[in-house]
This record gives structure tokens, sequence and C-alpha cells, in this order.
């Protein structure tokens, strides 16, 4: 365990990997991340399984049983997705007991072609749930407005939910009401909601991509000098609307029933701008009660030279509200902006679902039986 990483853990971020792969699993390099880099969770997302799945590796056999069978590559590339987050999960299980419930988590992602239809999305949900079957894995359901009243429904039903492509701050506020609603109508049902988990997947470094082209198609001396603050600014924003959440009444009154609050969790934490610290998304959002799901570049990064020097958030929001209305002011619209990276970030996840069927279509025809 490196001291970048301890003290990380220590200030109350729970490390987590946004990577899987079968040769991930089998080699033994996820549990020597769980032992040696305090990585305590796994995140998954169309576009990483598309890459580990078109890599081939440790694919062939399971792939080739597939094709014998005859199976549609719907069903194949769920069999193949939940077989890894399976495995990932009895991995992470004892880490899962040990922190009760907190961490220990795999996430998995509903079809991403579903991301505005709640029906479909509930029933995505409550089928990956049945198919990985483990206590510790956490279902993916984006902050579409559709994704809103599905993660209400399915949290109602006792399924834990990895909230993910939040990119707003009133959107972030719904995803918190909706996963209240959620635990309400868990807890009017009888159901035992200190069971329940969740985490609200905030996005990172696609907002400085976003706005830093903005700023330096305007080319001002401004500009230029506001580059690279709008994502941390807006992050930890997210950070105090969700500080406000768990003081209020509301709240409370769930957390005397055995509630487990929904951490904020820091995504897209990899740095696109070779200008800026590679370290920057971990370094400037140290918050207690946080995740930080890193690529494996960022996690290594960190343990290389991440400089963590305590709570880098908390007392930070007057500044990172004066860094946005500075951005508005020079014409960008905050909400313009997040508006598109939802809806970019919901394509991106389709496009990745469609080459993942398309790659496994032509790898399950090629494995097929001769004849068949």
């Amino acid at each position: 365990m490196t001291e970048a990483l301890k003290r990380l853990s220590d200030e109350g971020v729970a490390i987590w990997l946004d990577d899987l792969s079968r040769k991930r699993i089998t080699s033994g390099a996820l549990a020597e991340l769980l032992r040696e880099q305090h990585v305590v969770g796994v995140t998954t997302n169309p576009t990483i399984f598309q890459k580990a799945i078109s890599a081939g590796d440790g694919y062939r056999e399971q792939v080739a049983d597939l094709a014998a069978r005859g199976v549609t590559v719907e069903e194949a590339v769920r069999m193949i997705t939940t077989a890894d987050v399976r495995d990932a999960c009895d991995i992470l299980l004892p880490l899962n007991e040990s922190t009760g419930g907190r961490d220990g988590r795999v996430s998995i992602e509903v079809d991403p072609r579903m991301a505005h239809r709640t029906d479909a999305t509930v029933a995505e949900a409550k089928q990956l749930a049945w198919l990985v079957d483990r206590p510790n894995a956490f279902i993916k359901i984006p902050a579409t407005r559709a994704g809103l009243p599905a993660i209400t429904e399915t949290i109602a039903r006792g399924i834990s939910v990895n909230v993910t492509l939040i990119f707003s701050l009133e959107r972030y506020r719904e995803v918190m009401d909706a996963y209240q609603a959620g635990l309400e109508k868990a807890d009017a049902k009888g159901l035992d909601i200190s069971k329940i988990h969740s985490v609200a997947s905030f996005f990172v470094s696609r907002v400085d991509s976003e706005i830093d082209k903005r700023l330096e198609a305007l080319g001002t001396d401004e500009a230029k000098a506001l580059k690279g603050k709008a994502a941390v600014a807006n992050a930890r924003l997210a950070y105090q609307a969700y500080e406000k959440v768990v003081a209020a009444d509301r709240w409370t009154a769930l957390a005397g029933k055995g509630a487990n609050a929904q951490r904020p969790l820091w995504a897209s934490t990899g740095v696109k701008d070779p200008a800026y610290p590679d370290t920057l998304y971990v370094t400037e959002l140290v918050a207690p009660n946080t995740v930080n799901t890193m690529p494996e570049a960022t996690l290594e990064a960190t343990e290389d030279h991440g400089e963590i020097t305590g709570d880098t958030v908390s007392g930070t929001y007057e500044q990172a509200r004066a860094d946005l209305d500075a951005v508005e002011a020079l014409g960008i619209g905050y909400d313009e902006v997040v508006q598109l990276l939802e809806d970019e970030g919901v394509e991106k996840f389709e496009k990745s679902w469609t080459d993942l069927l398309e790659s496994t279509d032509a790898e399950l025809k090629r494995l097929a039986p001769k004849g068949a």
C-alpha cells in the first residue's frame, strides 16, 4: 500500500477502479490491486466492456460455447458481462462484508439504449440484479429525465444503484431526491433499508473538456485564466449540495431507520488535457464520504506522485461558485453545457454498446460450429 493512496483512503475517499476485464480477474491483477493499492470497488460501463471483449483475452471459450448454443448476440453480451461482474463481486465480497456493504462493490450498467425509457430501465435493472445475483453488485442507471423515476422504483425494490452520467447540480439534487423517495417506498413495503446502498456518479473531466474548448475559442486573457477550473468547481458545489441533503430532516428520518447515505462518486477522473496535473481530479476533490473511481493510469499516477494534503473541498464553495459565475459571465451557458454533456454521454455509451454487439456477433459467427 502506498502512502498517497493510504492518505487518500484515510481522508474518507473510497478508491475504486474504473476498469474490468476477464484477464484482470483470472490473472490475479484485480486481487492484487485490492491488496496493494487500497482499491475497494470496481466500476464498469459499456465502453469498458467493449474494449475488454474486443481485445479477446479470456473470452474465447465462453463465446464458443454461446455460439454452439446459438444464442442471440444480446444474450451473449449479457452472459459475458454478467459473468465478469459476478466473478469480480466474489473477489470483492470480503471487503463488502467488512465494510457493512459500503464498499467491495462492482457496478454493471443497464443497456444504454434504454436511457430514455423508464419502464424498460427498471425491468433491465431487475434482470441484471437477478443475473449477477450477488449482494455487492450495483446496477448503474443513467441520470436522464426518464432515469429519475427508474432510480426510485429500483431502489424501492431493494436493489442497490449506482446513478451515472450526472453533470448538472440541479440533476444531482433530483438524483438525491429520487434515492430518498425510493428508500421511503422500500421502507413502506417493510424492506430492510439498511441493506440498500447507492452512489451518485458526478462526472468531472468532461466538464473541463467542453468548457475549456469554449474558453479557448473566446481567446481573451480572462477566458484563458478560467481554463481548468469549471470541473472542480462543479464537483465541489455538488458536494455542498450533498452536505445540505444529509443535514435535512428528511434524511435524518431515513438515517434513523438505518438508511445509508448516497455517497458522491467522482467519475471521469482521468485528465484529458496534458497541460494539467494528471492527478488533478483526485487531489482537488478530497472530501469525507466520497468515492473516486479512477482509470488505472490515474490510480498509478496518484500512487507515484499524488500529493494528498487533506480535505480540499470543504470551505471552497464561495470560490467554486465564483468560478462558475465567471464562466457564465463570458456567455458560456452552464445549463446548455451540462445538457449537451448528458446527451453526448448517453450517445457515446450507446455507440460503445452497438460496437460491442457487432464485435461479439462477429466472434459468435467465427466460432460457430461448422455447418451450423
